[in-house]
């Protein structure tokens, strides 16, 4: 099969992300009713809605190409290109009527992303990149940036509590470290440090619809993007993303400062 234009596969990735972004504006803001999944994680007619309508656009222009969301599961699972789609990163926020999540779509190429968006329709911003082609927001190009010092570095996480209860010391430290810390979490946190505005994301728990779509956007804005043991990959359950100077640093507390006994990242906990 014959490589795609990646400057055109990024630019139909973004527009159907605002299309899904479209549909989940729909039901966003109001009263939205939800189910808990296997994993307790909720799920939205919303969701459901926009991850189809990706799924059925793809379906039309790339028949052979493989299509994995987090609703619906894989298609063509041994296709060389694969779709991956979350309709609805930071479900929780959306039900709640938070504007902090997204749609992430991705596209690999033998299990390396290609390309990635960050659609977040509440905010009218749209993250994109494309592996040699640079990382943008809304048409304007954006790179990471070190803050002035320790104390101006924005840290965030999807969930203080969580990786706290994973990494109490790591935790610890890292408070004395870097003072400024936000739970501006999910794609959010992660479309922060591609924009400059925040130094650091690190999420103890992932999934792979959670990290293809960020991957090609923090390494083509100047960013490191690693799981929680250095290895650059977007197929880890768990991930850091930061400036080079500041991923350095954290990668080093990480090994420093180890999981809690019994857990080698993470421990579920009741949502």
């Amino acid at each position: 099969m014959s490589e795609l234009d990646l400057k055109e596969t990024l630019a139909l990735a973004e527009s159907l992300a605002q299309q899904a972004g479209e549909i989940t504006l729909r039901y966003y803001g109001g009263q939205v009713d939800f189910e808990r999944k296997g994993d307790l994680t909720p799920v939205t007619i919303a969701d459901r809605e926009a991850e189809e309508h990706i799924r059925a656009q793809i379906r039309a222009q790339f028949p052979n190409h493989g299509l994995l969301g987090e609703e619906r599961g894989a298609e063509n699972p041994g296709a060389e290109y694969q779709w991956i789609i979350d309709p609805i990163d930071g479900t929780k926020s959306f039900i709640r009527g938070v504007p902090f999540y997204g749609v992430l779509i991705a596209l690999e190429r033998n299990q390396e992303s290609r390309v990635g968006v960050i659609h977040l329709p509440a905010l009218e911003q749209t993250i994109g990149a494309a592996v040699g082609c640079g990382a943008w927001m809304n048409g304007e190009p954006i790179r990471v940036a070190d803050a002035a010092s320790r104390a101006e570095t924005l840290f965030c996480t999807t969930s203080p509590a969580f990786l706290w209860n994973v990494r109490p010391d790591f935790c610890a430290e890292s408070f004395k470290r870097f003072p400024l810390q936000r739970g501006w979490g999910d794609c959010y946190g992660y479309a922060l440090v591609a924009m400059g505005r925040a130094q650091a994301m690190l999420d103890p728990e992932m999934s792979i619809w959670d990290t293809a779509a960020v991957k090609p956007i923090i390494e083509e804005a100047g960013g490191v993007f690693t799981d929680l043991d250095g290895n650059p990959t977007a197929h880890g359950g768990h991930c850091l993303a930061a400036t080079p100077t500041v991923h350095a640093e954290i990668l080093q507390m990480l090994r420093d400062y180890p999981a809690a006994a019994g857990s080698s990242h993470c421990r579920p906990v009741p949502w």
